[in-house]
């Protein structure tokens, strides 16, 4: 594996802008969510995947009642200040207050994250507050040089 740097993960993140929205799905320009486009990007630049997540429905968070997704980046990536977060890292965010994490982006810019949720493509938008608000956790791709 060849050195990777936080301009590779948004290079790759930004080669899967336009796929749409598909829950469970990881094929770029056919369709992925939120995890399907974070585990894309691993694969791309990692090669195989880690894990596989298993089946999961829309409101997989509220019923298992567990921080999975936290817990399944933990297993991969290192945990970063949420507040220190770096372009290339990946945010967990709640989608409501108190909720579990459920929904994943890669930073892209100080203020961008690109990302896929339910009925629109994979996009690249503005960190505003209603998702800054949001934010849960931040996590680093393992390995990196740090050269941004």
């Amino acid at each position: 594996m060849s050195a990777i740097n936080r301009e590779d993960i948004v290079a790759a993140a930004r080669g899967w802008i336009g796929t749409p929205y598909r829950h469970q799905a990881c094929i770029k320009g056919v369709g992925t969510d939120c995890l399907g486009l974070i585990r894309g990007v691993w694969e791309q630049l990692y090669g195989d995947m880690p894990e596989t997540p298993p089946p999961y429905s829309p409101d997989w968070a509220e019923r298992s009642g567990r921080e999975t997704l936290r817990d399944a980046a933990a297993r991969h990536m290192t945990a970063a200040p949420l507040h220190k977060a770096r372009i290339g890292d990946v945010l967990l965010f709640r989608m409501c207050p108190r909720s579990l994490a459920k929904h994943a982006a890669i930073l892209s810019a100080p203020d961008k994250i690109i990302h896929a949720y339910w009925a629109r493509a994979v996009t690249e938008s503005f960190l505003i507050p209603y998702w800054q608000s949001r934010r849960a956790y931040a996590f680093q791709f393992p390995d990196l040089t740090d050269d941004l």
